[in-house]
């Protein structure tokens, strides 16, 4: 197979790459997805496009002016302003694919407020089911255009030659082990969701993009900044069913256990999901309540949220809804370019996946289909145009060192691992063959092990210990469990295939629970979840969607990203934080 492209994932984000580098860049793309095409993050979002397409009410400062609030200072101006003005072309052009948005009786483009926007410019496609609308029209013209679509095909880690990225080694639907090269590799592979045991993300988010990216050495940042949905809904269901957003901006309350108020309905996510946690621990609850009951037309406005509430047996026009925080986006990721270029020749990442500074500590409400949308486009037109590698720009300028201390807005980029500043050496140094992990066991064997259990270990000690709110304490437990998940999945599958890597070992027929993509999966949460915890432990305030108890407000000095260049020994955490002067 010669693709020009292979893009990993079927969100968004790469598949709105897809559409503009086979037409009209006539390049042969290849688009390979664990799941089947249409099966994506995406596809689950509830919550809209936010674009300034609402006339002279709105306009793409005030746009940029509450991405950056809700960013808490970490946000990249240069990245934020091509969010902002390039969004409200992008979404024309996702309407003359085919994408039908909701209007107003007049015809217009019917608009929502959510979260931390100060006006109403979010668009929605009935009611709450936008990214099924989305993700209907790319995969339409996706598969009129691509050289070839591998459904069912899990990517086990990347191929790197010559300090370059030239494929990815997958299993494919009969978990055969297979090579599958390009000239240029484009990860959209989405986010993390399930390192945590209560989250609105589907089975198949688990970190794998930012886990390949480590164990090459390509530099990623701001794992710590996970951010939680408030309004999931109380409920066995996993993923949590979402209660969308735009429900508050149409007048929906949050009432505590003794039915009050007690947070702005509209402020940030970060900001209501503290709020319930705090409120949660002090009521000793483990729930609160959405009250809708003043929402009119409540079924046709919003008719996939009905659905879910009426299969939970719930009527929102009479009975409160009972909602808790649930781990939803993963802000940072791969550290890029403004047109999606890693640190590593030849390996591109956009959508949830990287980290372009768009949402700093903590993502604005329906900014997200947004950023997949502008950067999809972006990093199409950087490799037709020919590019080969990153610029200094956005994110990557920091992580190179080569912004001015005087320039406006600079945020430092600090080695969560070493402490020390990373202003040196942007590329990545990649051996031929990814490094193995390094926590090896002298006991257990795969018929001790079940891979769905240690999964589900490991997602209960990441929600109880790095959750919304972390402490100390809570991490150094988490991460302790995590080492011991760890432990017995590499011991298990090293010495059933003789190797020392559990991504190697992970097509090993004897695994328990699910064979070689299951085990596959495993190790990237551990993966995800030792670089998180560390981060999460040397950031020493509260800022965004990273929130700790001992350390309750944000601090000047914090005012930096923390990267990781290289996968660290799972269950271990930096000696100390790093002290800043």
């Amino acid at each position: 197979m010669k693709l020009d492209v292979l893009v990993l994932g079927s969100g968004v984000a790469g598949l709105s790459a897809v559409v503009r580098l086979a037409t009209p860049a006539g390049l042969r793309v290849g688009v390979l997805t664990k799941a089947d095409l249409a099966q994506s993050t995406t596809r689950w979002a509830q919550g809209g496009i936010a674009a300034a397409v609402g006339g002279d009410e709105d306009s793409t400062d005030l746009h940029l002016a509450d991405t950056l609030a809700a960013g808490a200072g970490l946000c990249d101006v240069d990245a934020v302003r091509v969010l902002v003005d390039e969004g409200p072309g992008r979404v024309d052009e996702l309407i003359g694919l085919g994408a039908v948005f909701d209007r107003e009786a007049g015809g217009d483009l019917a608009l929502a407020r959510e979260g931390g926007h100060s006006t109403a410019r979010v668009l929605h496609a009935g009611g709450a089911a936008t990214g099924a609308e989305v993700e209907r029209a790319l995969v339409s013209a996706v598969r009129r255009s691509a050289a070839a679509v591998l459904e069912q095909w899990f990517a086990m880690d990347l191929i790197v030659e010559a300090g370059r990225c030239v494929g990815v080694r997958a299993l494919d639907p009969e978990g055969a082990r297979q090579e599958v090269r390009a000239a240029q590799v484009v990860l959209a592979t989405g986010g993390a969701g399930q390192v945590y045991a209560v989250t609105t993300n589907p089975p198949e988010a688990t970190g794998d993009g930012v886990a390949m990216a480590l164990r090459a050495g390509v530099p990623v940042a701001d794992l710590e900044f996970f951010q939680f949905h408030p309004t999931a809904l109380h409920h066995p269901a996993m993923p949590r069913p979402l209660l969308s957003e735009a429900l508050r901006g149409h007048g929906a309350l949050l009432r505590d256990a003794n039915g009050e108020q007690f947070v702005e309905e509209l402020a940030p996510r970060d900001v209501v999901s503290r709020a319930m946690a705090d409120r949660m621990a002090a009521q000793g609850v483990g729930y609160l309540w959405l009250d809708a009951t003043g929402l009119e037309s409540f079924g046709e406005r919003f008719p996939t949220v009905a659905a879910s509430l009426a299969a939970a047996g719930l009527d929102p026009a009479v009975d409160w809804l009972p909602i808790a925080p649930a781990a939803h986006y993963l802000s940072g990721g791969i550290v890029t370019d403004l047109d999606g270029a890693s640190a590593l020749p030849g390996l591109w990442a956009v959508g949830e996946v990287a980290c372009t500074g768009v949402h700093g500590a903590n993502r604005l409400a329906s900014n997200s289909l947004l950023e997949g949308m502008v950067f999809g486009a972006r990093l199409a037109e950087a490799i037709a145009s020919g590019r080969d590698g990153p610029e200094d720009t956005g994110v990557m300028r920091y992580l190179s060192g080569s912004a001015g201390a005087t320039t406006a807005g600079e945020i430092a980029c600090i080695d969560v691992d070493t402490g020390v500043d990373s202003d040196e050496d942007t590329g990545p140094e990649t051996p031929d063959t990814p490094p193995p992990p390094t926590v090896r066991s002298d006991t257990g064997s795969s018929a001790d092990i079940d891979v769905a259990k240690l999964r589900e270990r490991l997602q209960r000690a990441m929600i109880e210990g790095a959750g919304v709110v972390r402490s100390p304490q809570s991490l150094r437990t988490a991460a302790a469990e995590v080492g011991a998940v760890a432990r017995h999945l590499l011991s298990a599958t090293a010495a059933d295939a003789g190797t020392d890597s559990a991504t190697d070992a992970a097509n090993s027929p004897h695994i328990v629970g699910g064979a070689g993509r299951a085990a596959g999966e495993l190790a990237n949460l551990v993966t995800v979840s030792g670089a998180l915890l560390r981060a999460a432990y040397v950031r020493e305030e509260t800022r965004g969607a990273h929130a700790r108890r001992d350390f309750p407000e944000a601090r000047p000095q914090w005012r930096c990203r923390l990267v990781h260049r290289a996968v660290a020994t799972p269950g271990t955490l930096p000696p100390h934080p790093r002290t800043q002067s």
